[in-house]
This record gives structure tokens, sequence and C-alpha cells, in this order.
């Protein structure tokens, strides 16, 4: 599909402002905490001791490790992101999967990330973050009749409007690419 025909596709339909920035329920990127002021390397905060901790040696649960994960993928500490991924408990769990994915994918690894967007949809076929993420690898490939499968994916899932959709939409659009 020429880019041309894609853009006819996607232009029509303005982006309105992206509804859910990816993994929160905000629509704003990760606003920095301690993990990324304070902390160095592969740690991150712990509220209840007060200091950046090592994830591996923490108590820290696995939603705290995510939102730990989401904000140094977004400050650009991609190796301390996969760091603090590979301490999580459940490395088959979709949303690990898919910040596997992302984090590879910003480091340039593109099949490495295809590899992990796979994984994150066979678990899960709905995990329309997945789906945003990977189609938005495709754009950076110039694969766009590939992300525009996806975007329509999201939206047969019912992700309309969703930051997925949008930024996906967006990205086919522009050819810019989300870093959260």
């Amino acid at each position: 599909m020429r880019i041309a025909t894609a853009l006819a596709l996607v232009l029509p339909l303005s982006l309105p402002g992206l509804a859910l920035a990816a993994g929160s329920d905000s629509t704003t990127p990760p606003k920095p905490t301690a993990t990324t002021q304070s902390c160095t390397g592969v740690q991150v905060w712990d509220e209840k001791v007060q200091k950046c901790v090592d994830p591996k040696k923490s108590d820290l649960g696995s939603d705290t490790l995510y939102e730990a994960v989401r904000e140094l993928a977004y400050a650009g500490r991609y190796t301390d992101a996969q760091a603090v991924l590979a301490a999580m408990p459940d490395q088959s769990d979709d949303r690990v999967l898919t910040y596997w994915g992302f984090t590879h994918r910003k480091m340039g690894h593109a099949d490495q990330a295809q590899a992990f967007y796979d994984k994150a949809l066979a678990r899960n076929p709905d995990n329309l973050l997945a789906r945003s993420y990977m189609g938005q690898g495709l754009v950076a490939q110039g694969r766009i009749d590939g992300a525009i499968a996806q975007w329509r994916e999201i939206k047969a899932r019912g992700g309309e409007g969703t930051w997925a959709e949008a930024s996906l939409r967006e990205a086919i659009r522009t050819g810019a690419t989300y870093s959260y």
C-alpha cells in the first residue's frame, strides 16, 4: 500500500488528544519520581523504606515495578528498565512482555521487539498497548501496511479513542512514534 493511500485512510481521523498514555490511566507521560530523580542504575524508589533499592532484593509489588519500568523507559534508561523487568516475578505477563518489546524497539532491536510483542499478543490478543507499540515499530520500519493492520485490530477490539489507537493513528499519519 502506498503511503498516500495509508494517509488517506487515517488523515480524516484527526487526533483529538491522546486519550490515555500507554500503560497507565493518565493522559500524560509518567511523572518523574525519585526512581529517575534520585536512584541510579538498576534501582527503584521504595516508599516504605524511603530509599533506592535493588528490585531483585525488594518486596515491591509487580505494579510498582511496572510503573518504575515505564518511568525509566520514558526517561530513555532502557537498560535499567530491562533490568527491572528481569526482576519481575511473572515473565509471561503480557504487560512485562510488552515492555520488553518496547525497550528492545527503542534500543534498535526490531527483531527482538517483534518477538516480545508476538509473545504478549499470544498471551493476550486484546493487549492494545502491545498492538500500538508493535504498529509504531512497523511505522518506523516503513511497513505502513502492517501498522494499519494493527490499528484496525485495535479498533476491532474496542480500542477506538484510546491512547493506543490514537497514538498509532498519529504515527501512521506523521511517521513520528511515542516514547511512553
